[in-house]
């Protein structure tokens, strides 16, 4: 508490408006983006379903970060990431699943836009302290 104490009043105060701002407002969306992969990539008895083929969470997240690379600018969201990479595939337009250990499975839709929900809340909590 002490350490907190004294970076609020000896450091923060040096930082410019756009750095105090940024450390308030929580992660950016790039950061919130690589959590997300993140997310995938801790699922380790789960399954990333992609067309018929089943895939490891490490193979999953490599699979993620290539299409982001590739997209490129066009990708400025989380949301963006969601909806234009992580959901379906971009040749056959299929949606992509999470099997879990258990053999539950849902849509990585689903799976990517509750971990969203749970950052923005997360993040909303932080601010609102």
């Amino acid at each position: 508490m002490e350490k907190i104490l004294l970076f609020l009043f000896y450091v923060l105060p040096l930082c410019s408006p756009a750095t105090a701002q940024a450390l308030s407002k929580g992660p950016t969306e790039r950061e919130k983006i690589e959590r997300l992969i993140g997310a995938v990539e801790q699922l380790k008895e789960a399954a990333f379903i992609r067309g018929s083929r089943a895939y490891s969470a490490e193979k999953a997240a490599a699979h993620l970060r290539t299409k982001l690379r590739k997209a490129g600018d066009k990708i400025a969201t989380a949301q963006d990431f969601i909806d234009g990479i992580a959901s379906t595939s971009y040749l056959t337009g299929k949606p992509y699943y999470i099997r879990f250990k258990d053999g539950r499975q849902i849509t990585s839709r689903k799976f990517f836009e509750e971990k969203l929900s749970e950052m923005t809340a997360a993040s909303e909590k932080k601010v609102d302290s």
